[in-house]
């Protein structure tokens, strides 16, 4: 077998084990194809992961970056207590309007904000509206600005948050120093932050499954 194949047909295993099929979330990602939007949402065992971790801290303050169409949304809202609240940034006002009604069919839209703009312009309108510090924050958009998020991530997080970042390894092409793919230098100039930020403790994670080969930013905010 192909490693693909194994890594893919692994992921099916875990899921039928561990990961129950909810028609909810097969819906988001049906609705998702229909509308468009691109297939790059976190598969159900990494959105599983994200559910578990949330309840792990004991999140009731989540941020998200980068909506798309509310998949892992709906893992991390699913996690929270009933006051909890999930504020998730998402630029496209497409990608926003697919996820709002996901979220909806999903029965979580009193748990989910969306806020639709450039994250790095929401971000400050975040400090302005005084907004209580976050919990826990997975970020999975523009990878070239992985820099910003991170930042704002650790200024926007309460001591002990968990810090999730998707995509961080890249089919490996992470340790190419001389990349001039604007993603690989965000995530390396993410690294290098990370590498000198003394309020944060961090690791990072290779994996392998359906999505292929790729990796996560673990960190716990001091």
């Amino acid at each position: 077998m192909s490693n693909q194949k194994t890594w893919t047909e692994v992921d099916d295993y875990f899921n039928s084990q561990l990961v129950p099929e909810k028609d909810a979330m097969n819906e988001v990602l049906e609705s998702n194809s229909e509308a468009g939007l691109p297939s790059i949402d976190v598969s159900a065992a990494q959105g599983k992961m994200l559910h578990v971790l949330a309840k792990i801290r004991g999140a009731a303050r989540v941020l998200e970056v980068g909506t798309l169409g509310g998949y892992s949304s709906i893992w991390l809202a699913s996690a929270l207590s009933k006051d909890g609240r999930l504020i998730t940034l998402e630029a496209s006002e497409k990608h926003a309007q697919a996820a709002k009604a996901n979220i909806e069919n999903a029965g979580l839209k009193d748990k989910v904000e969306i806020l639709v703009g450039p994250a790095n312009e929401t971000f400050p309108s975040l400090v302005e509206k005084e907004t209580d510090p976050f919990d826990f924050v997975f970020i999975d958009a523009d990878k070239r600005n992985n820099p910003y998020y991170i930042k704002w991530a650790i200024d926007l997080s309460a001591p002990g948050a968990c810090i999730v970042v998707d995509n961080v390894v890249r089919n490996g092409e992470v340790v190419v120093k001389d990349s001039e793919d604007p993603d690989i230098e965000g995530i390396r100039d993410m690294f290098d932050i990370l590498s000198n930020e003394p309020r944060i403790d961090s690791t990072a994670i290779q994996t392998v499954g359906s999505k292929g080969y790729d990796g996560f930013l673990l960190a716990v905010v001091k």
